[in-house]
């Protein structure tokens, strides 16, 4: 016997047990809604779905060309359509995941209005945001498996076996829309205190993954911007051991940190680290700082601070605002002692985000990183904040350029004009974009693609162009041509959009609830069944 007849078994014993009590209990009913809830509890989901980080990193491990992929989102409908549509184009939803951008929460999902990505949005919209990607998910899982079920009842009625047999086949193995979710807790939102107290609540919603950067809670700047501060390694590991001790308690065992650094474009620091003897992380971190060596307290001023690094005596150089600079140059080293001290000390995944999408620049760290840590893996950021076409056709007229070949024809610095959209330059700039996943998961160790912020631009476009037409000439024509009628014909479920929301689904319940005497919804006076 299948799932499906196990589960209809089981409440056949229970309704049996309660006599006339029950009689009106329908077991197979009782089975389907049970089968349409499968996950109770965000605990249940955050184990269930880290299970599936850990496997997928350990086929990365053996495979680098077995990498996962996610795309950014800010509302539980953005990430139910996303897992609908991998599941409708792809039969699957097999390393695809969803992330949850502390960015996009900032900007559109604060009661403050719009906010930039500085932590100042509130941090209870975190675990909020997760909850309800899950609901999402879990009606989606709902939704589908109720249509599966009046498959069913028609394959019956029809007295189709093979129809039959195909369809509880289908619920028997069917395969869940909820996914891992890697969820930004950006610096943490405070002390460690802070950062553990959020944590719980994210894993309590449903959080495997939880993505944490090395910047300050209150000076925290988003990654592709200026003016970011790192903190001492012992600072950024007490959070990463917050994180860890919450995924214990809460009994998720396999749960994933994913420990970010944002050195290689942070150009300051708010504290000198605490160092007890020469070369520890304290000291090695203090060694980044930029300064001037002094011989005596002469060379002091009032005010100046003074440490003891490289054997000599380091004046820091400090700006007006008391922060102090490291040395230019000195991002990449920092980077990767950042890297490898996260991995040594916790951290399962490390994030290195960058100023450009160069699988080279990229692969120099890592290499680094994996002479010290062999399986370290990489989690990166394929942001809309590059621009990747400027940044792709630069990259091959660089190549070009060095291998000799003629470029006379093309103007580095206005590579973007649409002028040079039909150039060999840009069919070869476009294959390397198009690789570039491929490329940095074999070359750079880079175990998960994501796109932080890709609904928020796709949102803007798409209303952008209907706005446009829908206000303009086109009128209504404008919704039709270039809305509905394209829903209708790449069969996007959308389309009904009062299925999507639940209308059949509270039939069937009402079948079930009322019997003959439901009043449904879905007669044929429903506009819907125009869609067929």
């Amino acid at each position: 016997m299948g799932l499906y007849q196990d589960t209809i078994g089981e409440f056949e014993g229970l309704v049996s047990k309660s006599g006339s009590a029950w009689a009106d209990i329908s077991p197979e009913y009782a089975a389907r809604m049970r089968l349409q809830n499968r996950f109770k509890t965000g605990i249940e989901i955050a184990r269930y779905t880290a299970d599936i980080m850990r496997n997928d990193m350990a086929e990365y491990d053996a495979d680098p060309s077995s990498y996962t992929q996610s795309l950014g989102c800010w509302h539980g409908f953005i990430g139910q359509q996303k897992l609908i549509a991998i599941k409708k184009h792809f039969g699957s939803t097999d390393k695809k995941y969803l992330y949850l951008s502390g960015w996009m929460i900032a900007a559109l999902r604060s009661e403050f209005g719009p906010l930039p990505d500085q932590s100042m949005h509130e941090k209870t919209s975190v675990p909020g945001l997760i909850e309800e990607l899950y609901t999402f998910l879990r009606q989606a899982d709902a939704r589908e498996l109720a249509g599966l079920f009046r498959q069913l009842d028609a394959a019956r009625s029809a007295g189709n076996e093979v129809e039959i047999q195909n369809l509880a086949n289908q619920i028997d193995n069917y395969q869940t829309h909820v996914v891992p979710i890697i969820a930004d807790i950006d610096a943490g939102f405070g002390n460690e205190e802070a950062t553990y107290l959020l944590a719980k609540r994210m894993i309590e919603a449903g959080a495997c993954a939880i993505q944490i950067e090395n910047q300050v809670s209150d000076e925290k700047q988003c990654g592709h911007q200026d003016g970011k501060v790192t903190v001492p390694h012992a600072d950024f590991l007490a959070k990463i051991r917050a994180v860890r001790y919450a995924f214990l308690e809460l009994g998720v065992d396999n749960g994933v940190i994913v420990a970010r650094t944002d050195s290689l474009g942070a150009g300051l620091t708010k504290q000198i680290a605490v160092t007890d003897e020469p070369g520890d992380l304290g000291d090695k971190y203090n060694s980044f700082l930029a300064g001037d060596y002094i011989d005596s307290a002469e060379d002091i001023a009032n005010g100046d601070v003074v440490v003891k690094a490289n054997g000599k005596l380091l004046k820091p150089a400090r700006l007006p605002s008391g922060l102090f600079q490291f040395k230019a140059g000195s991002g990449e080293d920092r980077v990767v002692l950042d890297s490898i001290t996260s991995l040594q000390n916790g951290a399962d995944l490390i994030w290195i985000e960058t100023e450009k999408p160069h699988v080279g620049q990229i692969a120099s760290m890592v290499n680094r990183i994996r002479d010290v840590v062999p399986n370290a893996k990489l989690v990166y950021n394929n942001s809309p904040s590059f621009n990747w076409t400027l940044s792709f056709r630069q990259q091959v007229f660089d190549a070009w350029q060095e291998a000799g070949k003629d470029v006379s024809s093309y103007d580095r610095a206005g590579l973007m004009s649409v002028d040079y959209d039909g150039t060999e330059l840009a069919a070869e700039a476009d294959a390397r974009i198009q690789s570039f996943q491929a490329d940095g998961s074999r070359e750079a160790g880079i175990f998960h693609h994501l796109i932080t912020l890709p609904t928020y631009h796709t949102a803007a476009l798409s209303t952008d162009n209907l706005a446009k037409e829908y206000f303009g000439e086109a009128g209504m024509l404008g919704y039709v041509a270039g809305v509905q009628r394209q829903e209708i014909r790449q069969g996007i479920a959308c389309v009904k959009h009062q299925n999507m929301a639940g209308s059949d689904m509270g039939d069937d319940h009402k079948e079930y609830f009322s019997g003959d005497a439901a009043l449904k919804a879905a007669g044929e006076d429903n506009t819907m069944n125009q869609f067929g």
